[in-house]
């Protein structure tokens, strides 16, 4: 009897993923329409208020928005009109939508995660960003390193210092960018997560134990390294061969 009130509840539930249901307002659940969703400019028709109660629309919305297009702009300069800037735009999209859903929720969806390694692997068949060992082999390096880095953290403090969706999140960089890459990744998101993490600690009196999602970081040091992990590579090679 139980389990059939289970399934009957989750039978009940309402189906909630990156496509359905359809946006609504947060306060009234107003369903969005069409003209209400265009990015940017029905946020400044409606000045900033739900058509339905009036309720205020956070800023982030239009930030968010106007942010992918700032990074969209940025891609085409960087690569220009060629192979590259497409799956680079989709690529940096994810990057966002991943950062700011695990600053929320401390979650890293597998319908982006996954499905963007898948992508990166496919892309790369092609040659797009990296030959297709490099890439898979920066899939499993991706993800292995950091499950190891995770191992060894609950072996020494008993504590787990970081999601599995956070390992899925290097392998989906490393088949896109091969593993040449990783390094510039690890090295940059984790300098970042120190001095955010320090600043917080001193500026805003956070508690050491209270958990700072990683995902933002390593998705804007993957950002970063799809644009400059090269030079940044070399940069530092010639440095350390000629200090």
């Amino acid at each position: 009897r139980l389990l059939e009130l289970k399934d009957a509840d989750r039978d009940n539930r309402e189906k909630f993923n990156l496509i359905v249901p359809r946006s609504r307002c947060p306060h009234c659940g107003h369903k969005i329409s069409a003209l209400e969703n265009i990015p940017i400019l029905s946020y400044l028709l409606l000045r900033g208020k739900c058509s339905e109660c009036r309720q205020t629309i956070s800023l982030r919305y239009p930030i968010i928005e106007l942010s992918s297009a700032v990074i969209a702009v940025v891609l085409g300069v960087h690569f220009g009109f060629g192979f590259q800037v497409f799956p680079a735009i989709l690529l940096s999209w994810a990057l966002l939508s991943l950062s700011v859903i695990d600053f929320d929720h401390q979650l890293l969806p597998d319908d982006i995660t996954l499905t963007f390694l898948w992508m990166g692997l496919l892309v790369n068949i092609f040659g797009i960003f990296t030959d297709v060992y490099s890439s898979l082999i920066g899939a499993m390096a991706g993800y292995g390193i950091l499950w190891m880095v995770y191992i060894l953290f609950k072996m020494v403090t008993g504590k787990e210092g970081m999601g599995y969706g956070d390992f899925k999140l290097l392998a989906m960089l490393g088949a896109w960018l091969g593993w040449q890459q990783l390094p510039v990744i690890i090295i940059l998101s984790s300098l970042c997560g120190a001095v955010v993490g320090i600043s917080l600690m001193l500026f805003r009196n956070l508690n050491k134990n209270h958990p700072i999602p990683f995902g933002p970081y390593l998705a804007t040091a993957g950002w970063i390294a799809m644009i400059w992990g090269s030079d940044i590579s070399k940069a530092y090679i010639q440095w350390a061969l000629h200090p």
